[in-house]
């Protein structure tokens, strides 16, 4: 894979992840929510309040153009395994801006993918 590719597919891969922790911070801002029909509007409005959700929405969109164009230089083979550098990603944010906690069974788990990864994206692969 060359520089171009693994850029596009990693810039995919942290809007992505960005995106879901955003999508945290704003459901942390929210609270609990009802679900239910007589309740999609209200809660809709108050989702569409809230700045973590609305960048999260366009971190989503920015990764979809960034995504299509990492999937026209990269095989899917490759691309899809390399989404789980996300994992990683999130579990930083959550632990250092969202004051979640990890424990060793994640941190170990967390490192295998790293090593997958790395496995995946090498060159002659």
């Amino acid at each position: 894979m060359n520089a171009l590719s693994f850029a596009l597919v990693l810039t995919g891969v942290v809007l992505n992840a960005l995106a879901q922790s955003l999508l945290k911070a704003g459901t942390n801002r929210l609270g609990p929510v009802e679900f239910s029909l007589g309740q999609a509007w209200p809660v809709a409005l108050r989702v569409m309040s809230e700045w973590p959700f609305l960048v999260g929405f366009a971190c989503y969109g920015v990764s979809l153009v960034v995504w299509i164009a990492a999937l026209t230089r990269v095989p899917v083979t490759i691309a899809y395994p390399m989404l789980s550098i996300g994992y990683v990603i999130n579990a930083l944010i959550a632990r250092f801006w969202l004051g979640e906690t990890l424990g060793l069974n994640g941190w170990l788990g967390i490192a295998l993918i790293g090593v997958g990864v790395a496995l995946i994206a090498r060159p002659g692969t």
